[in-house]
């Protein structure tokens, strides 16, 4: 099955090679960091940054700063990475790595959108409730619409749906620069966060719940698909630029993402560590307490107003995520709202789970816990990034220089020890806890394994298989002894049929391998609801049809001569046709090509490729 692009409805669909000024090129290109920065302020960093200024004041403000450096760090090499091979990070890594590694990928990066979706849902249906008073259950059922409203803007333009954004950000913004007047923050003290410092190990968990929420695997995904939107010049210098105002659109929509997380954070210590609020971590309790500590109405209504902005943006770019990685991973192409309602769902029903089952006084922690999760899954998603990027064969001139790599890697080792660091404490205080420690530790750790094991393949698989690369490359090439034959030793030929158009071919090249010495096989298999329960039993129209059609084909091969039998198939053809052709003992089959497309184009190829790796003898397809 062809690869589809990347966002196919949207792929190079603005124009950017029109424009001559630097100011209109460099506006033609804005727009796709903008969605990607919404997801660097959503809900789930609210949580993690008021837990962080509520408990430790200022002092974590160093961590939103250094997440930030990596985050446009990372962001430019996943846009470098779409511009240049014109593929989003998931469809490289299907293209990279083993079919099992990358199912692995997949669920995790799932893992990721879920919980990304988790904080998003919640934060958004907690908007509704501090502003309006509908229950959270109603609040978070109401987020199904965002698949709607996400299918209207994406039909209407990448441009319409990217000024939709930057309404919400404006509005976030505004927001937030009206509480720091209210707030009034020291700036003594504000000035000493800068400097890197960690109190206790709690402040780790939250200080890796912010990098988590700031730097979102599924950015990455997203990064690498948008910026195909743009139809660029695909010289030498064209992709220079492209690449050039794409570093431009991340630096200042990623900067802003930051000053939105660092006025969270300062609002949070201002109002809530200088007063003594060591504990807030509730989005909720923050906006009761905030009316009274700074003294105007306007306070919590803004609050509430910049989270329904953050949790409706955020959403809408979180399911556009989930398209990405459901395509880009499994290749998998089905209908948009389709797509979307499902990556809705996913996101949806774990938040009406916990809700339902944990309570609405849970959902604080249960933010944080979201983007500590999000941080786990980062090193599946960057490291995979910096090796794609830094490949000369399949970057060329555009792979990143030394200085890039290095601070790349750097950046991939903090996160990783960061979350190893994490782990290991996490583990080791379960066990603590737990009333049967030999059973938690024997079902976490397996699990903790596989996934450092995991991790350490794909950092080293790529470099393994460069290093044998150049090994055949310098290997001299030797010379294969071969002797010609009069004809291919096939004696027993099976045929997969389907009746269509595309069965004369497979006839004829089988007739022309084993020519009239050879015996015959045709097969074709019934695929109706009855055939797959009835099995032989069935006696409906289709099947007799289906058998008199087979017959015709070979009453009239047998009348020029050709050994020919028949078998017809009841079920899947994925398990009938391997059967069939081990009872015959053939050493050939001859399958005809497909002429369908979306559906048919996806069961059909399935079909060939099952079958090619359940039969041990060659399979010509024609």
């Amino acid at each position: 099955m062809a690869e589809s692009k990347s966002l196919e409805e949207v792929n190079a669909s603005i124009d950017t090679t029109s424009h001559k000024s630097f100011w209109k090129r460099l506006l033609s290109f804005l727009g796709p960091a903008y969605l990607v920065s919404v997801g660097y302020m959503d809900p789930g960093n609210w949580a993690t940054d008021i837990a962080g200024g509520s408990q430790f004041g200022y002092s974590l403000i160093w961590v939103l700063l250094m997440s930030n450096l990596m985050a446009i760090l990372l962001q430019s090499l996943s846009a470098r990475l779409g511009v240049v091979r014109g593929k989003d990070l998931a469809q490289a890594s299907r293209e990279t790595y083993p079919k099992t590694v990358n199912i692995c990928l997949y669920i995790l990066a799932e893992i990721a959108i879920a919980a990304c979706d988790l904080a998003e849902v919640l934060g958004m249906a907690i908007g509704l409730q501090l502003l309006f008073g509908i229950p959270l259950v109603w609040g978070v059922s109401l987020t199904v619409l965002d698949t709607f409203l996400l299918l209207y803007l994406i039909n209407q333009g990448m441009r319409k749906m990217e000024a939709f954004i930057l309404v919400l950000i404006c509005i976030i913004g505004f927001a937030f620069i009206m509480e720091m007047i209210f707030a009034k923050p020291d700036m003594g003290a504000l000035a000493r966060g800068f400097i890197p410092s960690l109190p206790n190990n709690n402040a780790l968990y939250i200080a890796i719940g912010i990098i988590g929420a700031t730097v979102m695997p599924h950015n990455l995904y997203l990064h690498s698909s948008l910026v195909q939107s743009r139809k660029i010049d695909r010289s030498q210098q064209g992709i220079k630029r492209a690449l050039k105002y794409n570093l431009i659109d991340s630096t200042i929509a990623l900067n802003l993402a930051f000053l939105v997380n660092a006025a969270i954070l300062i609002l949070a210590a201002t109002a809530f560590y200088k007063n003594g609020y060591y504990t807030v971590s509730e989005i909720q309790d923050a906006h009761r307490f905030l009316a009274g500590i700074l003294g105007t109405k306007w306070a919590p209504i803004l609050f509430a107003i910049a989270l329904i902005a953050a949790g409706q943006s955020s959403t809408l770019t979180g399911t556009l995520a989930g398209q990405i990685v459901m395509e880009g991973y499994l290749n998998l192409r089905i209908q948009p709202w389709l797509r979307r309602m499902i990556t809705r769902i996913i996101a949806v029903a774990p938040a009406l789970f916990v809700i339902i089952v944990f309570g609405e006084d849970q959902t604080g922690k249960l933010l944080v816990l979201s983007q500590v999760v999000l941080s786990l899954q980062l090193g599946f998603a960057v490291i995979p990034l910096i090796h794609f990027v830094s490949s000369k064969r399949r970057m060329g001139n555009f792979a990143i220089g030394p200085k890039v790599k290095i601070a790349a890697w750097i950046s991939a080792l903090v996160i990783v020890v960061l979350n190893a660091t994490m782990v290991y404490e996490e583990i080791a205080g379960w066990i603590q806890k737990s009333k049967h420690p030999a059973l938690v530790g024997g079902l976490v750790i397996p699990i903790a394994l596989a996934a450092g094991f995991l991790l350490l393949y794909i950092s080293l698989q790529p470099l393994i298989a460069n290093l044998r690369r150049k090994e055949r490359a310098s290997q001299p090439v030797k010379v294969v002894s071969y002797q010609s034959q009069e004809r291919l030793p096939y004696t027993r030929i099976a045929i997969s049929l389907d009746f269509s158009k595309v069965d004369m071919n497979a006839i004829n090249s089988a007739l022309a391998i084993g020519q009239k010495s050879a015996d015959y096989l045709l097969i074709h298999v019934v695929e109706t609801v009855g055939a797959h329960v009835m099995g032989l039993e069935i006696r409906d129209r289709e099947s007799s049809i289906d058998r008199m059609n087979l017959e015709i084909y070979a009453t009239d091969l047998r009348r020029q001569g050709y050994k020919i039998r028949t078998d017809l198939g009841f079920g899947n053809p994925k398990k009938c046709i391997p059967l069939i052709v081990k009872k015959f003992n053939a050493d050939l089959l001859v399958m005809g090509s497909h002429g369908h497309k979306m559906v048919k184009d996806m069961i059909y190829g399935t079909t060939i490729n099952e079958v090619r790796h359940k039969v041990q003898i060659p399979v010509l397809i024609v």
